[in-house]
């Protein structure tokens, strides 16, 4: 089995895994790092996603051979005390109802607010379309992404 060395969180991680083993089940299987979710393997839920070198992606399609020298942020780094805005905004507004989906949301919203630090509400609900919530806390989820935004921008 090839070894890989992936950046996560900004920490080196050696690997050994097959080349075409997703991120998903690198980070939850050989790294024990579980905030990002399984949803539907298919790359379109979007409980699955993760940051590549600042970008959105969804770490079920995405395979341990694919990430070389690239950045890998993960929710457990987005910050280690809740910090970041979005988590922040996330508590301030009580986001989530079972949970689930909500790393991949705020990874979304973070990476979305890091390319447009001034969304208006169309631009919030493009960004966040492709994240699905079987609880339907849409306008939640829309409301904190505003309001990161206005702490991002304070």
């Amino acid at each position: 089995m090839p070894t890989y060395t992936v950046t996560v969180n900004g920490k080196s991680q050696t690997v050994d895994a097959s080349e075409d083993t997703p991120m998903l089940w690198v980070l939850r299987d050989h790294l024990n790092m579980v905030g990002t979710k399984f949803g539907c393997g298919i790359a379109q839920c979007g409980a699955c996603t993760i940051h590549l070198d600042g970008n959105a992606v969804r770490s079920c399609q995405l395979t341990i051979a694919q990430v070389s020298d690239k950045e890998i942020t993960t929710i457990e780094g987005l910050s280690e005390d809740g910090s970041h805005p979005v988590q922040q905004a996330w508590k301030e507004v009580d986001v989530p109802q079972c949970g689930y989906c909500q790393a991949g949301q705020m990874m979304t919203a973070s990476a979305f607010l890091n390319k447009n630090a001034n969304p208006d509400e169309t631009d919030i609900k493009n960004a966040m379309h492709g994240n699905i919530c079987r609880c339907g806390s849409y306008n939640r989820i829309y409301k904190a992404v505003a309001i990161a935004a206005d702490k991002m921008n304070s």
